[in-house]
């Protein structure tokens, strides 16, 4: 499920890359500021593709905990499961 997961990730976070970064660089560990080079601007429109894509709700405090794809990730599976 997690590996599907970060599939879906990582397609959103690709249309947002700057030109001088390779969608091959997007890691687990990747940092979206620092090594994705991805604006703050970016990673809000990132956050709501995320919400529509996986048909959940991030708050402030989410988005603040979200330094890494990995982080990302975390946040997902926790609020897929508060779903259920």
């Amino acid at each position: 499920m997690r590996e599907e997961q970060y599939q879906k990730l990582k397609t959103i976070v690709e249309t947002y890359l700057p030109e001088d970064v390779d969608p091959k660089e997007i890691k687990k560990e990747s940092d979206f500021i620092q090594e994705l080079n991805i604006n703050s601007a970016n990673l809000v429109d990132i956050v709501l593709d995320v919400e529509d894509e996986f048909d959940i709700i991030l708050e402030n405090e989410d988005m603040d905990g979200m330094k890494t794809i990995n982080d990302a990730l975390e946040i997902i599976e926790t609020k897929l499961a508060d779903k259920e």
